[in-house]
């Protein structure tokens, strides 16, 4: 089961940091994800990291802004969100996958934290 927490409103500019705590299950050895889903969108990939922390990848509109961290020993996964924008309002989920960074099959999903960025 993983666990997503850190969501809240924030304004444009400020900083928030998701929390994904993995239990019931190890998932060190898994690539671990971030997704979000904005209102009336498609869920969309926003970064991975493989089980070292040596492979990581970002897209493009949060590359420099956000960053994707893991602490094995808490079977815990982070996303670090600073200058945030109105446009990155949506639930983050995490999930936890196999496979690389660029091609993940990701197996196991959170419930979600909604962030919401106001103007």
């Amino acid at each position: 089961q993983l666990q997503a927490s850190g969501g809240g409103l924030v304004q444009a500019g400020g900083s928030l940091g998701l929390s994904c705590a993995a239990s019931g299950r190890a998932v060190s050895s898994y690539i671990m994800g971030w997704f979000r889903q904005a209102s009336g969108k498609d869920r969309e990939f926003v970064a991975a990291i493989n089980w070292s922390g040596e492979s990581i990848r970002i897209v493009g509109s949060v590359k420099g802004r956000f960053t994707i961290s893991r602490d094995n020993t808490k079977n815990t996964v982070y996303l670090q969100m600073n200058s945030l924008k109105p446009e990155d309002t949506a639930v983050y989920y995490c999930a936890a996958g196999l496979n690389s960074v660029y091609g993940g099959s990701y197996r196991y999903w959170g419930q979600g934290t909604l962030v919401t960025v106001s103007n």
